[in-house]
């Protein structure tokens, strides 16, 4: 497998292998397992999701919040019996597993941050590569299989099994991982963002499950609010390709940076992901705006709802 962050060969080929087939990668997320009699139950207390009315073997998104209820980390959770799997981004594994540490007190669980790589299928192909449903996940003997798929695009986790598929590197993936509007913790969204801001509330979020960690600011902008930012994508109207952090202006005002900047071969043009300021719509042109050697540079986007395709002309 080949970490996420090294490009490979042809990157046009590797995009259209993701898009058309499979792709592995690797490095972009790690395992934690929390096994034991009270696994279900502690952690019910600290994740958004309602993890007891989850079957064993199904897997759901859901968030891992600061006490302030902004992120900690973006989970994908997998119940099971005595043992919940949670995968997240890898910058930010240590540290949210020290964190569940801090709230394990007097109960039957143990915590680990697996030290197995985490390889990752991306495309149309993955789920029948690593023989999982949809929304499913199984354990055999120490090989973990995930399906994590992004709306219409499958995607799979896999642990203790490599070499499934075809190696791609990051600006292929990245190009991909944009158009389905997925971030990256600490690199689209981080510990200031708000759940809300971020789009798949209904995927994450149980309303009715009671308390857990950070739950007030949650349901509070759910009844009573509304968030300042939304994540959405946004995509460049000239064949330059912005840098990360370049600043988004509208109306003579910053209102995002930009993230994740990549080149969509589908929607033939350049595009990012940002936190944009609620007052930008859908379909608004924005500026985007950086400085290059002394110099400053502008290209003219536009802000779109994510995602930002469907998936379903490769």
């Amino acid at each position: 497998m080949v970490d996420a962050d090294v490009p490979t060969g042809d990157i046009t080929a590797e995009y259209r292998l993701i898009r058309t087939g499979v792709g592995s990668t690797s490095g972009q997320h790690r395992l934690i397992r929390v096994s034991g009699p009270d696994a279900v139950s502690f952690l019910q207390g600290l994740v958004s999701q309602d993890l007891v009315s989850m079957a064993s073997g199904t897997v759901k998104r859901s968030f891992f919040l600061q006490p302030n209820g902004k992120l900690a980390a973006l989970l994908w959770v997998g119940v099971g019996d005595e043992e919940v799997v949670l995968f997240c981004d890898a910058n930010v594994a240590v540290d949210t597993e020290a964190l569940l540490r801090r709230y394990r007190i007097r109960v039957k669980a143990e915590i680990e941050l697996d030290p197995q790589v985490v390889d990752e299928l991306w495309g149309p192909d993955s789920y029948t590569t690593a023989e999982v449903d949809p929304d499913r996940w199984r354990r055999e003997g120490d090989t973990i299989v995930l399906a994590a798929g992004l709306g219409s695009l499958p995607r799979v986790f896999v642990v203790g099994q490599s070499q499934m598929a075809p190696p791609v590197g990051r600006r292929a993936l990245t190009a991909v991982r944009v158009e389905a509007g997925e971030p990256v913790m600490g690199v689209d969204v981080d510990g200031s963002t708000i759940p809300q801001e971020c789009g798949f509330i209904e995927e994450s979020v149980s309303f009715t499950k009671g308390c857990y960690l950070g739950q007030e600011l949650v349901a509070r902008i759910d009844t009573r609010g509304r968030v300042n930012r939304r994540l959405a994508g946004v995509r460049i109207h000239t064949n330059t390709i912005p840098p990360d952090g370049a600043e988004i202006v509208s109306a003579g005002k910053v209102v995002g940076k930009l993230t994740s900047p990549s080149e969509s071969l589908t929607l033939r043009s350049p595009i990012g992901l940002s936190l944009i300021r609620r007052e930008v719509a859908a379909g608004d042109e924005v500026q985007v705006d950086w400085t290059f050697d002394g110099e400053q540079r502008t290209v003219v986007g536009s802000v779109h709802d994510l995602p930002m395709d469907d998936f379903t002309n490769p």
